[in-house]
């Protein structure tokens, strides 16, 4: 019982915020029971003509109808529509009050009726039969002032999705307008662009790149939509009546392939799709044009044709192609994207600047990565930033690097570029300065916990680090010897027992090593990086660790973060825990800072909203939880009690989580194959190829 009411909180607390518009609705199924209107069509009923709004009653004085006309619908089956369309209220009431939702909820239904008869009867003094036709209907219902409501609801979403909504809701209006154009369809025109244009608040002031590409793309699909629509449905608008083709599906298929190839060109900012829409685009308008001239010229003549669907339907076409052109050529500028395209300015920073520009400025505990194989480089104004191409995604690497002062600079010349080379950009394991460099609309997800040692009077006494002290004095008894060295300064004889070690490691899994923000024996080859190795009294490794530099400014190491874990079978029990210790004791006494275990991947507690990439997250980490422990090696860390500092993941927007996952799923495992992912249990990755485009 208790966790029924639990439940059921929430959604009461909703239904209290709403009562104007949970008002609207009872009213309207009230008169629907009271007229039956909800089981049989209420406009075939001789109370229809005197309660329905219209030009012909305003003209005969019925001023009662805008009021009547609002609580009745017209056919039991639009009640489903005309309910749901009271959503943009409820948002707007739960958001902005009863008061403003009421105001927008009228003033949008009654525009939609005076200013539809307005309409009319103007266009009716013209020569125009749809014109005539519609002046003399009649219309009830409540969608005029739901129109208006939905549209001050858009206004209120967050960006980019406002953006977003903007457009479905005009793609909407415009095509209903165009190509059915009833009275409704006029009515609910007029209530969106006076929302549109009269609440100065909900317009788009600017929009970036990738807002820019996305309104291209939209576009381009409502004229395809616009096709299909055609192609299948018996429209009847301003233009004239079409029917619906017979036999031209092939075509329609074709020009539907077509249209993919540009979109797909059109979201990545290519020069060559915004040439070929714009030719496409021309060649319509010039038809449209032809047409209209013809028509023209005709009926000056006084010649008598008869025209097909095909003619109407080319000066539809050509009017939405206008608008479409007209974009187009205003944000020409963000379809500059070029194939395989470096991003930053050139040439690009090679890794030996990269590693001189860490030791100058410093960077975090994971920076040193950014100096290893399979990242590239862009040198921004304000720094340095290593990312990874995958899947079309530039996936930045920790924080860029450069002076702190210039983060800000540095991350808004990265999105830039990354944006313009027709990529998502995104920023992986990034600390808070980053987080706070970002754009404002842009979201984060927490992805890990850095796990930090302060080494400053470090002492492993007490009751909480006896698992650590246990493990230093058994290898004590047990005679291990520990040594920080170099891999390269070791004998090829210790080399080839490390590499058999990590070998028989990887032999043992279904996938090959993780790469990314987790390394190899091939970078702890760089000579910066130290090795920590447990021997046997009989020389034998029974474990080994390798650590990354962490730089602070001036070329001074001030930590190290720990990369490589491996250990011998049947070797010494507690090895990492003896490594670690020892580590963290020798580093101490060097006079280091901090020493950071690193952030497990894939082992963090995501909040319930997290979304996408939680989901994969979690899929990724339960499949490869036997493979890599992530989980229990998140627990081991916990013994050395560390402190966490939180690293994100940086994004635009919930959209583009389903590329980054599949971006990060390819950088984490570039060599994996498709075979081993699905042995792995790792289906959600098919199809994850890098994009080298």
């Amino acid at each position: 019982m208790t966790e029924t009411r639990s439940a059921a909180h929430p959604v009461l607390a909703v239904v209290r915020r709403i009562p104007a518009t949970l008002t609207m609705v009872l009213l309207i199924l009230l008169v629907g029971v009271a007229w039956q209107g909800l089981w049989r069509p209420f406009e075939s009923t001789p109370l229809f003509e005197s309660v329905a709004y219209g030009l012909p009653n305003f003209l005969a004085g019925k001023w009662w109808t805008p009021l009547t006309g609002t609580f009745f619908v017209n056919a039991p089956w639009v009640y489903l529509f005309t309910i749901s369309g009271f959503w943009g209220m409820a948002y707007l009431e739960f958001r902005r009050g009863s008061r403003v939702a009421l105001a927008y909820y009228w003033i949008g239904q009654l525009f939609a009726m005076f200013g539809t008869a307005l309409v009319l009867l103007l266009a009716s003094q013209l020569p125009w039969a749809w014109a005539a036709t519609q002046a003399q209907a009649l219309d009830v219902g409540a969608s005029g002032g739901t129109m208006a409501c939905i549209a001050a609801a858009v206004g209120l979403f967050r960006p980019p999705w406002r953006v977003r909504g903007w457009l479905v809701l005009l793609g909407f209006v415009f095509i209903s307008m165009l190509f059915w154009g009833k009275v409704a369809d006029l009515e609910h025109l007029l209530a969106v662009l006076l929302i549109l244009f009269a609440d100065r608040t909900l317009l788009v002031q600017r929009t970036t790149v990738r807002e820019q590409r996305l309104v291209a793309v939209v576009s381009l699909l409502i004229l395809g939509a616009v096709e299909i629509i055609t192609t299948l449905v018996a429209t009847d608008g301003p233009f004239g009546q079409t029917d619906p083709a017979s036999g031209g599906f092939i075509d329609l298929a074709l020009d539907l392939v077509v249209i993919m190839v540009l979109v797909t060109g059109l979201r990545r900012g290519r020069r060559w799709a915004w040439v070929l829409v714009m030719l496409l685009g021309l060649f319509n308008i010039l038809v449209g044009a032809l047409v209209l001239v013809l028509i023209t010229v005709f009926s000056q003549a006084d010649i008598d044709l008869r025209w097909d669907g095909d003619t109407e339907l080319a000066l539809a076409n050509a009017v939405l192609w206008v608008i479409m052109l007209a974009y187009l050529v205003a944000v020409r500028r963000a379809f500059r994207a070029k194939r395989r395209s470096l991003l930053g300015t050139q040439p690009a920073p090679t890794v030996d600047e990269v590693k001189a520009a860490l030791r100058e400025h410093g960077g975090g505990t994971l920076s040193w990565m950014s100096t290893w194989e399979g990242n590239s480089y862009a040198r921004v104004p304000g720094g340095l930033v290593a990312y990874q191409r995958r899947a079309g995604v530039a996936l930045a690497l920790a924080d860029p690097i450069g002076p702190a002062q210039a983060r800000a600079g540095a991350v808004a010349s990265f999105i830039r570029a990354a944006e313009n080379a027709g990529l998502v950009p995104c920023f992986f394991s990034a600390d808070d300065a980053t987080r706070r460099a970002v754009p404002p609309t842009w979201r984060s997800m927490v992805v890990a916990d850095d796990t930090i040692v302060d080494l400053p009077g470090l002492e492993f006494t007490g009751k909480r680090w006896n698992s650590v002290r246990t493990s230093l004095n058994r290898a004590g008894r047990d005679e291990m010897t520990f040594r920080m060295t170099h891999l390269k300064a070791e004998s090829w004889g210790v080399q080839q027992q490390l590499r058999a070690i990590s070998e028989a490691w990887v032999g043992d899994k279904d996938l090959p090593e993780m790469r990314f923000t987790l390394g190899t024996l091939d970078e702890a080859e760089d000579p910066a990086v130290r090795l920590a190795l447990a021997l046997a009294p009989n020389g034998d490794v029974d474990g080994f660790l390798s650590w990354l530099p962490v730089y602070g400014e001036g070329g001074a190491v001030r930590g190290w973060t720990l990369d490589l874990m491996r250990r011998r079978e049947g070797g010494f029990g507690p090895v990492m825990e003896y490594l670690i210790g020892s580590s963290a004791r020798q580093f101490s006494e060097e006079g280091a800072e901090i020493m950071s275990l690193s952030g497990a991947p894939l082992a963090h507690d995501y909040p319930p909203d997290a979304g996408m990439i939680a989901a994969l997250s979690d899929r990724l980490a339960e499949a490869l939880e036997p493979v890599y422990g992530f989980g229990s090696l998140h627990r081991f860390k916990q013994k050395f009690h560390p402190r966490y500092e939180t690293m994100y993941l940086l994004y635009r927007d919930e959209v583009d989580l389903a590329a980054i996952g599949r971006g990060l799923t390819r950088a984490f495992l570039p060599d994996a194959t498709l075979r081993q992912f699905a042995g792995a249990g790792l289906e959600l990755v098919r199809g994850t190829g890098d994009d080298k485009d």
